[in-house]
């Protein structure tokens, strides 16, 4: 961990994030909730990318770059922090955005994310349910470069091994508040997609030697797929902090039963989570990644696989601007 505070950032997010207690929504659920509010990071919106975005504009800026590529669903959180990172830093910037078969298209296409990556500058290229996103990248970064350009590529969630040090700070942040409030937490729980947040999260947590648990609700992918993503991320991000990845083999958990039909497309747990949410403690949670977390993390404390009383915290990782994409659901 020595050289962690030598590897270059640049600062973005509003921190410490704030730290709450959700006595209402404790009491639905028959445990003692809190949450870490990092859809308050504060770019264009905030949301958990912002950490990611210091590590990765600072390497972009290493690098000589002047315009950020990066990929995601139309409606993606990630595409939008990125947008709005690079009008901060002064970097052009182009979305290559996929339409994801399943989703509410009524406000899809021109409403929530997609609305404020126009009005943040950025070039968006739709691609259709059929296109190849990665290949389509790869012909655009040749066709810049042919043009003189010095594109960087963030990768999908911002989710690479600097991307994920973002996260290694924020679990820092995370225990210094609870050592400061004197709060115990027996897990930690949150919407894992691309991986990064979890990744970044754990690596923080052993490197600090703290043994919470950390368990990722899977927003697209099976169990075994997400806990396998998850694990082979953390080993390289443990490398980079110059931590035995080994370390990595007992401490990745995720939950793959509640993403529904897939990625972006609605549940009713997800919609009745979102609501409760809104109704008891006034948080707007998204629909792509938060509300299908709560939603399984309202069911585990439901089922009792969650103990009653138990001591939890949930990571809001941001989205709520994709609500207006998904009006109809609603």
């Amino acid at each position: 961990m020595s050289d962690f505070h030598l590897i270059p950032r640049v600062t973005i997010t509003h921190t410490p994030t704030p730290l709450e207690h959700l006595p209402r929504l404790s009491n639905d659920l028959g445990c003692n909730l809190y949450i870490k509010r990092d859809d308050c990071t504060g770019l264009a919106g905030g949301g958990n990318k912002t950490r990611k975005l210091e590590y990765l504009i600072a390497d972009a800026q290493k690098q000589g770059a002047d315009i950020l590529v990066t990929v995601g669903g139309l409606q993606s959180n990630h595409a939008r922090q990125t947008a709005a990172a690079a009008a901060k830093f002064g970097f052009q910037c182009e979305l290559v955005l996929e339409d994801v078969a399943g989703t509410p298209k009524t406000d899809y296409y021109h409403n929530g994310n997609m609305l404020l990556d126009r009005l943040l500058g950025a070039k968006i290229h739709e691609l259709g349910q059929n296109q190849d996103a990665s290949e389509y990248v790869e012909a655009l970064l040749t066709q810049l470069r042919n043009a003189g350009r010095k594109p960087y590529f963030i990768p999908m969630g911002g989710s690479n091994v600097l991307g994920s040090l973002g996260y290694v700070r924020c679990a820092n942040e995370l225990l210094q508040q609870l050592e400061k409030d004197n709060i115990h937490i027996d897990q930690i729980v949150l919407a894992s997609g691309s991986a990064g947040t979890q990744a970044g999260l754990l690596a923080g947590l052993i490197a600090a030697k703290s043994d919470i648990p950390v368990l990722g609700i899977a927003v697209s992918r099976s169990t075994q797929d997400q806990e396998q993503l998850v694990t082979e991320l953390l080993k390289e991000t443990l490398t980079k902090l110059g931590i035995n990845p080994d370390e990595a083999n007992v401490r990745v958990f995720a939950n793959g039963n509640y993403y529904g039909e897939g990625y972006g497309i609605t549940t009713p747990a997800m919609i009745s989570a979102v609501q409760v949410c809104a109704q008891l403690e006034g948080i707007l949670l998204d629909p792509v990644y938060t509300g299908k977390a709560m939603a399984g993390f309202m069911d585990l404390c439901n089922t009792g696989v969650i103990k009653p009383n138990s001591n939890q915290l949930f990571l809001h990782t941001g989205g709520s601007q994709g609500l207006f994409g998904y009006q109809e659901s609603f």
